[in-house]
């Protein structure tokens, strides 16, 4: 109402100051001053209005005493939850749920053990004005499992402080509707929307989403993820990580990243986004994808875009984007996933109505296409230091790139005078490129998976491409006193395969853990999920892979159990 009643002030001091400029025959420069006092005027109400935006939207971050509690349930047995939904469907609404206990492992984290509100096995869970809070180690605040199960979740607040307890968790092809949630983490390895093993659908409106402890990004997909018109942040790790082939979309969303602690040495680099291929079983390979429309990215620390062992798409469209660290805009790189020479980032980066300030970095077993699009431009450089990966630029008419350093590319596609070198070279597979010429390019070819085209395959049979899957398995860095589901890169499942056996044609059933990761990661090769009270265990000797019930050892293992050539 003061707002309206201001503009109707502002409307009417407009008209006055204008009909005094009439009758006294103002001259043009003193009726300019007038003018330029009115519009400033009218800017200040503007500012005030904005700031009034976004001091309500502030004022949206649902606290625990904002909602009214008719009702108290709790759980502190390892493993239990305080609501369950199995193959059905219930509503819950002005609820505390509180929960502790401990557990571990697998059963946790892609079935749900020990979350404080779970659905399964097609159930469905109506939540609103809900309080949870979990404290123990795998203590997810809600957990949505399997196929045809959904929860629908709107105006709830979730605080966990343990590790490996995300806010919101998705497996195993759930789907996950959240709406005006507050969700806080404190604990390493969780994320505040997450999701692990056979990932889902998780679509996310409004809201504030924070992570404090190492490890945990506020998005870590293995899943198609969608969050629209919320704000996040993170205090120590990245704001997003996309495992393999899946992805994440913002919408509106304002993000700030802040990665300044290391979860392991498997990277030297911080960012606010990652993409990458764990190779853990925990994610299919193929492209991920970073979409980003509107909205605005704020990096504290390093670098805004990294890449590595996977190849990924990544689309951004009128988002303003700000690097505060010391980092370059996109890096693709080898680190510490995948095999050694063979595990860089493969990059098609889709940039409309774009800003992009920064350097990009792609090293010699990488490679990007960058199209700018729909009058963007990109003010840096490209590989400043020489030749490196192969890098494609393209230029659709009216977007600009303007070079603060030397610049190294394999191909470029551009209208006359679209690149500004101000006093720089651009060179094109060694030549240098002459300022306001038009070029014609090839892109680089990105296949779907650095794994199948790049890193050793044998040819033959299923069984023999199984049997190359297990030797492609991560040999190095399994310690048995570490946390397995600890990673660098977000909110880690990466497991070492370790062999025991003297001999290479001993049966890997003899090793339980062994065998069960091992088939773990055929079963995410092959796209295929098992029922909850199945698991898989894998042989060499026959290269089969096994269902067992729980209940049984893997000694006991049978042929009849076979679900795989």
């Amino acid at each position: 109402m003061n707002l309206k009643f201001n503009k109707l002030c502002m409307i009417f001091i407009s008209l006055l100051a204008a009909a005094a400029m009439t009758l006294s025959g103002c001259g043009s420069r003193e009726a300019a001053e007038n003018s330029a006092e009115v519009k400033t005027i009218w800017a200040t109400s503007d500012l005030q209005a904005n700031q009034a935006a976004t001091e309500e939207k502030k004022s949206a971050r649902l606290s625990e005493n904002d909602i009214e509690v008719n009702e108290t349930i709790s759980n502190d047995e390892d493993g239990g939850h305080a609501i369950v939904a199995d193959d059905e469907s219930a509503d819950y609404s002005n609820v505390l749920v509180t929960k502790t206990g401990e557990a571990e492992g697998d059963e946790a984290d892609f079935y749900g053990d020990n979350a404080a509100i779970l659905a399964q096995n097609g159930g469905t869970l109506n939540l609103s004005n809900m309080v949870v809070k979990t404290d123990g180690t795998h203590a997810n605040g809600v957990f949505c499992y399997g196929d045809d199960t959904v929860i629908n979740i709107s105006d709830s607040y979730i605080n966990t402080t343990g590790n490996c307890s995300g806010g919101l968790m998705t497996t195993g092809g759930g789907t996950m509707n959240a709406k005006n949630l507050t969700i806080e983490t404190s604990g390493n390895s969780s994320a505040a929307i997450r999701s692990d093993r056979g990932g889902g659908t998780v679509n996310v409106s409004g809201g504030y989403y924070a992570t404090g402890g190492t490890g945990s990004p506020v998005i870590y997909s293995t899943a198609n993820i969608t969050v629209s018109d919320a704000e996040m942040a993170s205090a120590s790790s990245q704001g997003v990580v996309v495992e393999g082939n899946n992805s994440v979309t913002l919408n509106n969303v304002t993000l700030t990243a802040d990665n300044n602690t290391k979860n392991s040495d498997k990277s030297d680099y911080f960012q606010a986004v990652m993409l990458y291929q764990s190779m853990s079983g925990d994610a299919s390979q193929g492209i991920s994808s970073f979409t980003m429309n509107g909205g605005k990215l704020v990096n504290k620390n390093g670098d805004v875009f990294f890449v590595n062992n996977t190849a990924t798409e990544i689309n951004l469209d009128n988002a303003a984007i700000t690097n505060e660290g010391d980092g370059v805009f996109l890096r693709a790189a080898a680190a510490g996933w995948g095999k050694a020479d063979l595990n860089g980032g493969l990059v098609n980066l889709n940039a409309s109505n774009q800003t992009i300030t920064g350097n990009i970095l792609v090293d010699d077993i990488s490679s990007m296409n960058l199209y700018l699009k729909s009058n963007s431009c990109l003010t840096g450089a490209i590989n400043p230091t020489g030749n490196e990966g192969e890098v494609y630029v393209e230029l659709e008419k009216g977007s600009t790139w303007s070079l603060t350093a030397d610049s190294y590319i394999s191909s470029l596609t551009c209208t006359p005078n679209s690149i500004k070198l101000n006093g720089h070279k651009l060179y094109l597979d060694g030549k240098e490129y002459a300022e306001g010429k038009a070029s014609q390019g090839t892109a680089v070819f990105i296949s779907e998976s650095i794994s199948a085209d790049k890193q050793e395959t044998t040819s033959g049979s299923e069984a023999d491409s199984s049997v190359n899957l297990l030797q492609d398995i991560p040999t190095e860095g399994s310690n048995p006193d570490e946390d397995p589901h600890e990673r660098d890169g977000g909110d880690p499942h990466e497991r070492g395969f370790q062999d025991e056996s003297s001999s290479p044609e001993m049966d890997l059933l003899l090793n339980p853990n062994t065998a069960q990761f091992a088939a773990h990661a055929l079963l995410a090769y092959y796209s295929v999920r098992l029922p909850k009270n199945q698991s898989p265990y894998v042989s060499m000797r026959t290269d089969y892979l096994y269902t067992l019930p729980k209940n049984l050892t893997a000694q006991s293992a049978h042929p009849n159990y076979a679900v795989l050539p």
